[in-house]
This record gives C-alpha cells, sequence and structure tokens, in this order.
C-alpha cells in the first residue's frame, strides 16, 4: 500500500519519530491507525449515549440550568488530567 501525505504532515511525522518513542514512520503510522481505529469504534459504541447526554445537556440550558464557565474549565481540566495519568495500550 502506498499513501501520499501533505509536506506538512510528513514533516509533523517526522517531528515525533524524532522525539517520541517511535523507531520508524511504519511503526507511528501503524500506531496512529490503531489508535484511530480504536476512537472510531469506541464512538460508534457510544453514539447513542453520546446523543443523550447533549439533548439532556441542551434541554438542561433551555430550563437555564448552565454551569459557570469557570466550572466547566476546572472540570475539563480534572478530565484530561485524568486522562492523560491513564497508561496507553499499544
Amino acid at each position: 500500500m502506498e499513501i501520499r501525505l501533505r509536506p506538512e504532515l510528513e514533516e509533523l511525522i517526522k517531528q515525533d519519530i524524532q522525539r517520541g518513542p517511535y523507531g520508524t514512520v511504519d511503526e507511528f503510522v501503524e500506531c496512529a491507525v490503531s489508535m484511530l481505529h480504536e476512537q472510531e469504534a469506541w464512538l460508534a459504541d457510544n453514539r447513542r449515549e453520546i446523543a443523550a447526554k447533549i439533548d439532556e445537556g441542551y434541554a438542561a440550558a433551555q430550563r437555564g440550568e448552565l454551569i459557570e464557565a469557570d466550572a466547566v474549565r476546572s472540570k475539563l481540566d480534572e478530565l484530561k488530567r485524568g486522562h492523560s495519568e491513564k497508561p496507553r495500550r499499544g
């Protein structure tokens, strides 16, 4: 299989290989495709739940039940920290 990438994407891959755990472009692409596949599978498996949560949030907003922006940012930061601390599969 031959894949052609835009020069700016090739440069990003080269940078990631230089600073990351990837020894070759093949290793990088294999990891990237695996991660994207896992993400797409998770989204497909959770699509209904995600849509329900969005609908629930929209309905709450329509009722005026809003959360302050600072509280949302804090919660998102907390979630990001928790996510980044989880060990990666690979």
